[in-house]
């Protein structure tokens, strides 16, 4: 089965993410293809490169990008929302006059265009958080 993947919420204010993180990983175990995940509205903040949770917590940022590494995976920011919440890419941080770059290793940023095509191409659209 396909699946595609939304995430909502971001990695420490909601459970979300650490759902969808594993029920992804037991999708890819199982066999099954991912077809994308997309990150939107605070979702946005699992791409953040500048988070540094403790050493005790989990780091879900850098489980995400190991996760796209280790399957390929394509992780799509969505670029309205990331903008909003202060999240660029190399590109748009040169555009905007940013001195900075914060988008974690794994992840793009694009637009809603990419979560339509998720829908169409995926079996099964799962969303994780309102």
């Amino acid at each position: 089965m396909k699946f595609g993947i939304v995430i909502n919420e971001g990695p420490y204010q909601h459970q979300s993410s650490d759902t969808a993180y594993h029920f992804t990983k037991a999708a890819l175990a199982a066999g099954h293809t991912i077809v994308r995940v997309f990150y939107y509205h605070d979702g946005v903040n699992n791409g953040n490169n500048l988070a540094t949770p403790p050493q005790d917590d989990r780091d879900i940022v850098k489980r995400w990008s190991a996760l796209s590494k280790e399957h390929n995976l394509d992780l799509v920011v969505c670029v309205a929302a990331a903008q909003r919440r202060g999240i660029v890419d190399a590109d748009q941080a040169k555009r905007s006059g940013k001195h900075a770059e914060n988008l974690a290793d794994g992840f793009r940023i694009s637009g809603l265009g990419q979560l339509i095509e998720t829908g169409i191409e995926a079996d099964r659209l799962m969303v994780f958080g309102d």
